[in-house]
């Protein structure tokens, strides 16, 4: 996980307690950690419940300390519609896995539309970016490798996208909704971050070019 103050990627070490009330347990927890690298506290909550003969931890745990995003700034050069799923898909990550996933969901495929693969199924978005030929398109190995990784997320890839669907809530375990983050992360620097530098670097060889009265970079 990702410490939601420093944003550092760290292991986590929880120490459970009871919630009592008036005396009595009750099905509820609380779990503390120190951030092994900025030393501030997180912690968080959630509801579990009693099987035959144990106590079942609570599956999804809800942060309570602190609130917010625990994600970095979105690259200037990435849309504005696409930044605002994003932040968003960051800021309710540690309150509902689901919810996250599937503003990331939308974001993914709106990034892949806008790469060229108009598709209305993620799933096959992915497998024509995954197997593209044109080497001028495809992906680098390690972005290809991390998006081929999100087919496995249960049906997170499998239903296709409608103006009623999009942001369909889908089952996914909280580490893969972080996970969905890490590769919107990649291919913010893919497809807008590298690309938008490029160009910077190309203009500014042209200044200098025309500067010294010589004709602009072919």
């Amino acid at each position: 996980m990702n410490c939601p103050h420093c944003t550092v990627t760290i292991h986590e070490y929880w120490s459970s307690n009871i919630v009592r009330l008036e005396g009595q347990h009750t099905n509820w927890r609380t779990s503390v950690m120190v951030c092994p690298s900025c030393s501030k506290l997180i912690v968080r909550t959630g509801e579990g419940f009693w099987s035959a003969s144990d106590f079942i931890e609570p599956l999804d745990w809800v942060l309570v300390f602190p609130q917010g995003s625990s994600r970095g700034p979105v690259p200037p050069d990435v849309p504005a519609d696409i930044a605002a799923d994003y932040n968003e898909a960051a800021l309710v990550l540690h309150q509902s896995a689901k919810a996250s996933a599937a503003l990331s969901r939308r974001c993914l495929q709106t990034i892949l539309r806008e790469a060229g693969y108009p598709h209305y199924n993620l799933s096959e978005q992915i497998e024509a970016v995954l197997t593209e030929t044109d080497t001028r398109k495809a992906l680098p190995t390690a972005v290809h490798t991390i998006l081929d990784a999100i087919r496995h997320f249960g049906n997170f890839a499998a239903h296709k996208i409608t103006d009623k669907t999009t942001l369909q809530v889908i089952d996914v375990e909280p580490h893969e909704a972080e996970y969905c983050l890490d590769i919107l992360d990649a291919l913010f620097d893919h497809y807008y971050t590298r690309p938008a530098t490029a160009l910077r670097q190309r203009q500014l060889l042209d200044l200098k070019l025309a500067a010294a009265r010589k004709p602009p970079a072919k």
